[in-house]
């Protein structure tokens, strides 16, 4: 099943799908490992900075593979790509899905660069994901916070097609200095504006019970990413603390085994 009609089915369901970054072959594993223990779909996902590390070819390879080898229903996504040109490369590369994010650009702006990606991607059938709001991104400030009005998401949708739709309700990217308070009322006003599957980004470190509720008034799509990075890392560094081992086969799985822990409790979360 394609990303679009998945995506349609858990927003039927009152469901979601949780999409996890993944980073390197480690943290891969984990995420799959998750999933096969929990018996759920996933939605693995690639930034642009993780392009460019692992490479475009080899991340898609390796997620792809990954998928297979743990038998797990899953599907590929571009998150946060900045640029068509970026969205383009990963169009032809065979992603399952992209994200078009012009949530700094002008509204109008947002919706011609969105409307020419939802173009491109008809040829393939590839879900597109845009975002509507302010979603801090990390290092950038959590206060000026622009949420997504429901009459701009029911134009936005209107005007350029697209699949999904990321809102910004009270989240940001990176880490909470104190708990965030989420729009409810504002998520149930705009899932009932239009019938876009809808995403929640920064979903690391919301409380559980947020995530619920969320989910339960239209969100579609949970993403996590910050808190697997630091869930490994912290993990990691812990471990070679006094520690001379110098075999990365010996140190890493304990890490990966961390974050398998905290995804299968997001997993549960969502369905």
């Amino acid at each position: 099943m394609n990303l679009k009609d998945k995506l349609k089915k858990v927003q039927r369901n009152k469901k979601a799908i949780l999409a996890t970054n993944f980073y390197n072959l480690e943290t891969l594993k984990a995420v799959l490992q998750a999933a096969k223990n929990t018996n759920s779909p996933l939605i693995l996902q690639l930034t642009q900075s993780s392009i460019e590390y692992m490479g475009l070819e080899l991340a898609l390879s390796m997620g792809r593979s990954g998928l297979k080898y743990y038998g797990v229903e899953g599907w590929i996504h571009l998150d946060h790509g900045g640029s068509v040109e970026l969205v383009e490369k990963c169009l032809r590369a065979g992603f399952d899905s992209v994200m078009f994010d012009g949530s700094e650009l002008p509204l109008e702006q947002n919706i011609a660069q969105t409307k020419k990606v939802v173009e491109m991607a008809k040829a393939t059938n590839t879900n597109v994901e845009a975002e509507l709001g302010y979603v801090a991104k990390l290092g950038q400030s959590t206060e000026k916070m622009e949420y997504t009005r429901p009459e701009d998401a029911a134009y936005f949708a209107k005007e350029t097609g697209v699949d999904a739709l990321a809102v910004a309700i009270g989240t940001a990217h990176g880490f909470y200095k104190e708990s965030p308070k989420l729009d409810f009322e504002r998520l149930d006003a705009i899932a009932k504006a239009i019938d876009v599957p809808l995403v929640l980004h920064g979903g690391s470190g919301v409380p559980d019970e947020a995530v619920k509720k969320a989910v339960s008034l239209g969100i579609c799509k949970v993403n996590v990413a910050t808190e697997i990075k630091n869930m490994f890392m912290k993990n990691l560094q812990q471990l070679l603390v006094n520690n001379s081992e110098i075999d990365l086969r010996k140190v890493f799985p304990t890490a990966i085994s961390a974050v398998t822990r905290l995804i299968e409790g997001k997993l549960k979360l969502v369905q």
